[in-house]
């Protein structure tokens, strides 16, 4: 299982996901360009002392993440995560090996983009709702493929 952060505009969230994905064993891609340099004092103050845990690997842009999947270095299927999806994220059925993807919390992702993934999945909101925080959606459905594919770490 992977995470796939697509060009995020907010330090915070990125933070808080390369936390959550350090304590969980998740690795996670950042597609640049990032709206905030990686080195900012917000994204370390979300990730605190975890992202020296965090297994991230940065692509310079959205060709060099899709080279990276087709010379093998970053293996899976690719499932976005977008108020566009007809699957609501609970009745999909994850792999061990997917890669989660979330867009730009500004933006989201361009069609070619949605055009190129293999699956995407919703949250149903209540109408009259844009859309959850990207950490918070990231968290949720996370948390129901780990559960899904019997892949949280094993508890000490």
């Amino acid at each position: 299982m992977r995470i796939c952060l697509f060009e995020p505009d907010i330090p915070q969230n990125t933070g808080t996901i390369l936390r959550m994905a350090a304590c969980l064993g998740v690795p996670v891609d950042i597609i640049e360009p990032c709206g905030f340099l990686l080195t900012s004092a917000a994204l370390k103050r979300a990730g605190m002392d975890y992202l020296g845990a965090a297994d991230y690997t940065r692509h310079a842009d959205w060709r060099g993440f899709v080279q990276a999947r087709n010379n093998g270095t970053v293996p899976g299927r690719l499932v976005l995560l977008t108020t566009k999806g007809a699957v609501p994220y609970c009745d999909f059925d994850y792999r061990p090996d997917d890669i989660l993807m979330l867009g730009s919390e500004s933006s989201g992702v361009p069609d070619q983009v949605h055009d190129y993934v293999d699956a995407r999945v919703v949250i149903p909101l209540k109408p009259g709702m844009r859309s959850l925080n990207v950490a918070m959606a990231t968290a949720m459905t996370l948390g129901e493929a780990l559960r899904q594919t019997s892949s949280f770490p094993e508890k000490a």
